[in-house]
C-alpha cells in the first residue's frame, strides 16, 4: 500500500514539480487525477479543505500543495517524514 498520496491534475505545473521531487527520491506515490473527475475533486476538497491541486498525503498526515512540500524537503525534513510512513 502506498503510503504517499497526490490529487492532481495533467496540466499542472506545480503537480508537475511535486512529482520530480518525490521522483528524484524515488518515493513511490498513489496520484488520483482530478482533471475531469468531479466526485473524486469533491473528495479532496472534502479531504484537504481545500481545491487547489496538488494536494498531498504523507500517510494520514496532509502535507498540503508543492510549495509545502519543497519547504519541508529545504527544512530537512521531507526525508524523515518519508521515512516515517514509508517503506
Amino acid at each position: 500500500m502506498n503510503q504517499v498520496l497526490l490529487y492532481t491534475t495533467r496540466f499542472c505545473p506545480f503537480c508537475i514539480r511535486a512529482k520530480m521531487l518525490l521522483d528524484a527520491k524515488q518515493v513511490t506515490y498513489t496520484e488520483v487525477p482530478v482533471d475531469s473527475d468531479h466526485a473524486e475533486r469533491r473528495v479532496m476538497a472534502t479531504r484537504a479543505g481545500a481545491n487547489t491541486v496538488p494536494q498531498i498525503w504523507i500517510g494520514d498526515q496532509h502535507i498540503g500543495g508543492c510549495d509545502e512540500l519543497y519547504q519541508l524537503e529545504r527544512e530537512g525534513l521531507l526525508d524523515g517524514l518519508l521515512g516515517e510512513h514509508y517503506e
